[in-house]
């Protein structure tokens, strides 16, 4: 994985050293990836990567809203050839969802490493919150419920869809019944009372 170090622009090179962040995550875990490491891997100067980074913190961060916005360009392309009702924007969303979690394991490995340091956790949220009002603003048209309440819904949600992928990624479940198990809970929420 050591690539000779050539003359990259800065944008450029700090892609690079993402690529091969995220292929350190995919191999050794977030445990795995410090700067040194990335350093060395990517066969760059430690100050290259302090430089880009600052600190692990930094890297994981970095990481965390690279993997994130990724996410959210699969999410955002799915949902616009999506078919306009409620059960088909609710697959597309849990499709998107499990896609990430299968296809990108690392999101997860770096999701759980940034937990628990308060500056991380803060951001960890921010992209949390972000995610939950693209939810529920694709949700909105299919449903009768305020939009307070629907964004409280899509927070619940979330939450079941984590577990889902719990279940998912430890292959007691097929990506087929995460995706329906989803699609099922998000139309089940989108009914206000009258509607049950």
């Amino acid at each position: 994985m050591a690539t000779t170090p050539t003359r990259l622009s800065r944008q450029a090179r700090r892609e690079q050293l993402l690529d091969v962040a995220t292929a350190i995550v995919r191999t050794q875990g977030a445990d795995g990836l410090t700067l040194v490491t990335l350093a060395e891997v990517a066969g760059v100067s430690r100050p290259i990567t302090y430089g880009h980074f600052g600190t692990r913190p930094g890297l994981l961060l970095a990481l965390y809203r690279r993997l994130d916005d990724r996410h959210r360009a699969v999410i955002a392309q799915a949902l616009e050839a999506a078919a306009p009702t409620a059960d088909e924007v609710a697959r597309v969303v849990g499709t998107a969802y499990f896609a990430c979690a299968t296809d990108m394991p690392e999101f997860a490995a770096v999701s759980a490493a940034v937990k628990g340091n308060p500056d991380m956790e803060a951001i960890r949220h921010e992209i949390l919150d972000s995610y939950t009002d693209l939810m529920a603003a694709a949700l909105r048209p299919y449903s009768g419920l305020t939009p307070e309440a629907l964004r409280l819904r899509c927070v619940g949600l979330l939450g079941a869809a984590e577990a889902i992928a719990a279940e998912l990624n430890r292959e007691r479940i097929a990506a087929d019944d995460a995706v329906t198990a989803l699609t099922d809970l998000i139309v089940g929420a989108l009914a206000t009372k009258g509607d049950r």
